[in-house]
């Protein structure tokens, strides 16, 4: 079964970090695109990063440049982003997600395939 499971959301207080996981199972990702996303209430999902299924590209959305950083752990078959500097308008459900056929690093919803379930972060004091 493919799967996508993320991990390491929480409540951090603003300025604070966290590094969100994305473990695959049941195919490698090393061949896929791997992107998060995320959404708040009211509002749509949004891409925050993605990378490329070589690595070698990357995208960030403008809000979270210079803050967070996605990279991939190819002998854990995980994708990561380290979030740092975190604000009270980055709280979201965080979503990871899986892409075939994504050109470089779109990062768009509507190009990923398999999507794992979402972990929570809030941004508060």
């Amino acid at each position: 079964q493919l799967q996508l499971v993320e991990s390491g959301g929480g409540l951090v207080q603003p300025g604070g970090s966290l590094r969100l996981s994305c473990a695959a199972s049941g195919f490698t990702s090393d061949y896929y695109a791997i992107g998060w996303f995320r959404q708040a209430p009211g509002k749509e999902r949004e891409g925050v990063s993605c990378i490329s299924s070589a690595g070698g590209i990357t995208h960030y959305a403008d809000s979270v440049k210079v803050r967070f950083t996605i990279s991939r752990d190819r002998a854990k078959n995980t994708v990561y982003l380290q979030m740092n500097s975190l604000k009270p308008e980055d709280t979201a459900v965080y979503y990871c997600a899986a892409g075939a056929q994504v050109v470089q690093a779109t990062c768009v919803p509507n190009v990923y395939d398999l999507w794992g379930q979402g972990t929570q972060v809030i941004v508060s004091s």
